[in-house]
């Protein structure tokens, strides 16, 4: 896709990192002959893009699947307005919730907000479709919405490269009718919107992204996305219709299809969009009879449910599992293992530190969505005012400016008591080390100011702002107990950076004289195990970095740093 972005004439990119959509803009930023930046959130990513648009530049806005809920309000608005040059949207879902905390289908975002929608199969496609849909986005006047999953994103196929086109920029001209959404240009703009919608989906009856396999009659399966890939591996005799370009769906060649096949199948990951679409045009088709509305499919699982037979796969060998658990010297450990201890109710927030619910650290109550946690405590408190003193939210710095800001704004304005711990670790961490508005550096590699998260708080109305060592445990302890106890409003500041970034070059913890009270255990480091025959803690040197926070909860000297008499 941004190697797309780079061949097909794009010239703005903005993005708020989110699995599986960051490679994108990261890949992107590659190329100095487009301006790409990561912005506080989804929705200033989409405005930006918007004004790019408009503008008269191509432009690329990528976000995950729950971004979009949080760019919908201007997506929804320049479906009305329309662009000026070519204006794509990147929807990555993410079937199975490998890192995401539903599992929604943005298909239906591109028929609720009345705009195209291409769906690639394959890498080739994934590059070639911002092409396309840059010019349809140009020759209908819309915004395109490209929907990848984590399969997508997260494979690999041959790409045939083209040299770069032109880069074009159109000069900018005034045109309130068009984009200023007063209620009396709305009206009109709105049936411009189902004039196009009707135009779109002549166009999608020939457009070459939708297109029929056909082989054998008996069996026929409408498809797109990864699932054709699945279709074709499992089904290699099957005739097929792949739809690239999903909505709007091409009626007559649907109908066209299914008068030529025998048996018609619908086989997509997820909600039954395709299915009920087809059911609508009187079209007999078997899908979610036979195949699970949630998690990802496989060729293995389209064979066995179409043809019922079994191919017999055999995983070469089962690989072990490995449970989500913070790194080795996170930053976040000895928080979350002093709130256990302090008893507190904790709202969360999306996150490295979300992996505070895990045992043994079990010091989680909530995670809704991005910035929950001030609101959502705030919420707490209001429902019981007994808990605003044993209850605290925690919030990442990324994450804080995503959306946390307005919250601690809430907070003060309607006489909350809540305690804010604002998780400070240098690093928009958990999506693979991206910049954000308090790193002091850009996407790009520039210079940048760095938000200063006291002054922020302080002009919000918290009058009460402190900075901690998260590893000083009996610091953090007397901290936290203080401003929960506190009457009114409250922001902690827990900073020292993520591990991965600072890479300590400090010698492994060493284990002398242990008593088996497995204190250190409760701390959950990957580092640390007990072995239950010798009834000692052991460290495992190629995990530990030796950040020594195991020493600070050892009650018997039996941790030490390595190399220490």
């Amino acid at each position: 896709i941004a190697r797309g972005a780079y061949e097909y004439g794009v010239r703005v990119a903005a993005a708020y990192p989110g699995t599986p959509s960051t490679e994108i803009l990261e890949n992107l930023a590659k190329y100095p002959e487009i301006y790409s930046q990561w912005s506080p959130n989804e929705k200033v990513a989409m405005e930006v893009g918007v004004g790019a648009a408009i503008g008269g530049a191509r432009t690329l806005v990528t976000m995950k699947m729950v971004g979009v809920n949080v760019a919908a309000d201007p997506l929804f608005t320049v479906a009305y307005t329309g662009v000026r040059s070519g204006l794509i949207l990147v929807s990555a879902d993410d079937p199975g919730m490998h890192s995401s905390q539903n599992e929604q289908d943005n298909r239906y975002y591109a028929a609720f907000a009345k705009i195209p929608m291409l769906e690639p199969s394959d890498s080739q496609e994934a590059k070639d479709m911002v092409g396309l849909a840059l010019t349809i986005s140009e020759t209908f006047d819309t915004p395109v919405m490209i929907r990848t999953t984590t399969r997508i994103a997260h494979s690999q196929s041959l790409v045939e490269l083209n040299d770069p086109g032109d880069r074009p920029l159109k000069a900018y001209e005034k045109d309130a009718k068009k984009y200023v959404m007063i209620p009396a240009y709305g009206r009109a703009r709105r049936l411009v919107v189902e004039e196009r919608m009707h135009k779109l989906a002549e166009y999608a009856e020939s457009v070459s992204v939708n297109r029929i396999d056909m082989n054998d009659p008996k069996i026929g399966v409408i498809t797109s996305g990864i699932a054709y890939q699945y279709v074709k591996e499992g089904l290699p005799k099957a005739s097929v219709l792949k739809l690239g370009l999903t909505h709007p769906l091409p009626a007559k060649l649907i109908q066209d299809f299914a008068s030529k096949v025998e048996k018609l199948y619908v086989v997509e990951e997820l909600e039954p969009y395709l299915e009920k679409e087809i059911r609508a045009l009187g079209i007999d088709v078997t899908g979610k009879e036979l195949f699970p509305p949630y998690g990802e499919l496989s060729a293995k699982m389209v064979r066995e449910k179409i043809l019922g037979q079994n191919p017999g796969t055999v995983l070469p060998f089962e690989a072990p599992v490995r449970p989500p658990v913070m790194c080795p010297g996170c930053p976040h450990r000895g928080l979350f293992y002093t709130l256990k201890q302090l008893k507190l109710t904790v709202a969360g927030d999306i996150g490295c530190y979300t992996l505070g619910t895990m045992a043994p650290l079990e010091a989680m109550d909530t995670c809704i969505c991005m910035g929950a946690s001030i609101s959502g405590a705030l919420g707490l408190e209001k429902a019981h005012p007994d808990l605003a003193e044993k209850l605290v939210s925690v919030i990442g710095d990324s994450t804080f400016l995503h959306s946390g800001v307005t919250g601690l704004m809430d907070v003060v304005y309607n006489g909350g008591n809540s305690t804010v711990i604002i998780l400070d670790n240098s690093i928009t961490a958990m999506t693979g080390h991206q910049e954000n508005p308090a790193t002091g550096k850009t996407l790009m590699g520039n210079p940048a100011p760095k938000v200063d998260f006291v002054a922020l708080a302080k002009a919000l109305g918290i009058k009460r702002v402190t900075e901690v060592d998260p590893f000083d445990l009996d610091k953090v302890k007397e901290v936290v107990k203080t401003e929960v106890a506190a009457k009114e409003p409250s922001v902690i500041i827990t900073r020292r950076p993520c591990a991965l970034i600072v890479k300590t070059t400090e010698p492994p913890v060493e284990v002398q004289n242990c008593t088996g009270c497995k204190m250190c255990m409760k701390l959950g480091c990957p580092a640390l195990s007990f072995d239950e025959d010798k009834k000692t803690a052991v460290v495992d040197p190629s995990l530990c970095n030796g950040c020594g926070l195991c020493l600070n909860v050892c009650k018997f000297d039996a941790l030490r740093k390595g190399g220490a008499n």
